[in-house]
């Protein structure tokens, strides 16, 4: 029997071994959901789990929550250099649950509706299987807070949680990074990612019309601010059909708009927001410079003023090349070829573990949570969403696989 055939066998008799714990922890946090930056009994949870298997950890990152443990490489031979970070996001999101389950959230308002305990769970339970294994290269497991908008990925790096212990972090500094997140439309049993763009770069618009405010009986009396308004939104449609070249991807959506109180008077301004995404640098700035342009002049056309705040949000997740492809392969040799999906386009949502591919090589995938059989599964983000507990053995091989692969 090989070397590699005997390290198969020790990682799923440690798995199986380790699920009924990994249920128990994700059905805990499930019942404890915690918002942004507010995730102080999860971090307590991971850094009580961490202590407990003998993994060294620090605590405290992204404004406090943020939590990271160290397991150095243990292998005859090994070297203490290159080592490889995982990734779990644990903050929860302002929804109210209606799983009906009984592990349902207890926390009014706030749910795990994107699948983050399970990422948790994941990990938590890839560090206990790894603490007992002949590791090949160090292993950081990074546990970060606010993915869902605060950007803390940014923080953990910004801090040195990637860059060993000399700055901040611990033991040597990450050479390699991954991460996954769970994916409803994906069969159970499956995977899938790409090699660069998976993920879109994600911005946030908000635009104020300013203009005259007078009776709707009189228009010739004042500035139009519906019109104009109207007038951008249709306009702003013309930087993806025009500006942008039609092989690339671009996005602008207005997603509100708020005018006036009353049926007779025109506003003296309106008010709208909305996002951009984009899947290049390049398609960024250019969208970004078109979108001044445009709003300025149409709202310039109708005798109004434009107020505009553009937030530049989340970078593209551009996985590396040759570390997607690596996993990709890897993943046929854990569970076959039939299971493992090359993304054809990229996916214009967005994550923030675009920061971490931004610092070294990275590879985030997608983990399949659809049962077998079901054609439909709720949605990332919605009331009745829980993530399937079915996937957690496969997230912890694929998982193990990138952490003690060559």
């Amino acid at each position: 029997m090989t070397a590699t055939l005997d390290r198969n066998a020790d990682l799923t008799s440690l798995l199986q071994s380790a699920l009924p714990r990994a249920l128990e922890i994700r059905h805990d946090l499930h019942m404890h959901p915690e918002l942004m930056f507010e995730e102080a009994r999860t971090a307590k949870l991971v850094m009580n789990e961490l202590k407990t298997l003998g993994i060294e950890c620090k605590g405290g990152f992204a404004k406090g929550t943020g939590v990271i443990g160290y397991l150095p490489a243990n292998a005859p031979g090994a070297s203490q250099t290159g080592t490889v970070a995982l990734r779990a996001d644990m903050d929860a999101l302002p929804i109210n649950e209606e799983t009906g389950k009984p592990y349902a959230s207890k926390t009014p308002g706030i749910m795990h509706a994107c699948g983050h305990d399970g990422h948790t769970t994941i990990l938590l339970t890839v560090a206990r299987v790894l603490s007992k294994m002949q590791r090949p290269h160090p292993v950081l497991f990074v546990f970060q807070p606010a993915e869902e908008g605060g950007g803390g990925a940014d923080h953990m790096v910004k801090e040195g949680a990637l860059d060993g212990e000399a700055k901040g972090g611990l033991g040597e500094p990450v050479t390699r990074m991954f991460g996954l997140h769970g994916w409803p439309s994906l069969e159970i049993g499956t995977v899938a990612t790409r090699p660069g763009p998976l993920l879109a770069a994600t911005d946030e618009i908000e635009v104020t019309i300013h203009g005259t405010q007078c009776h709707a009986a009189f228009p010739h009396l004042g500035t139009d601010t519906v019109v104009a308004s109207a007038s951008v939104i249709n306009t702003l449609q013309t930087i993806p059909s025009r500006s942008i070249a039609p092989t690339d991807s671009c996005i602008v959506t207005i997603a509100t708009i708020h005018a006036g109180t009353a049926n007779n008077v025109i506003p003296a301004s309106v008010h709208m927001t909305g996002t951009v995404r984009t899947l290049s640098d390049e398609t960024r700035a250019l969208t970004k410079k078109r979108f001044f342009e445009v709003v300025n002049h149409t709202a310039q056309a109708h005798d109004c003023r434009a107020e505009i705040h553009y937030e530049e949000g989340y970078p593209v997740t551009r996985n590396d090349d040759a570390l997607a492809a690596w996993f990709l392969d890897t993943a046929r040799g854990v569970i076959g070829d039939e299971n493992v999906l090359v993304q054809p386009t990229a996916v214009m949502g967005g994550e923030d573990f675009s920061y971490y591919c931004n610092k070294v090589p990275s590879c985030f995938f997608f983990l399949g949570i659809r049962p077998k059989g079901q054609e439909t599964y709720p949605s990332l983000h919605q009331p009745d969403f829980d993530f399937n507990d079915d996937a957690i053995e496969i997230g912890v091989q694929l998982m193990c696989a990138c952490a003690i692969g060559n």
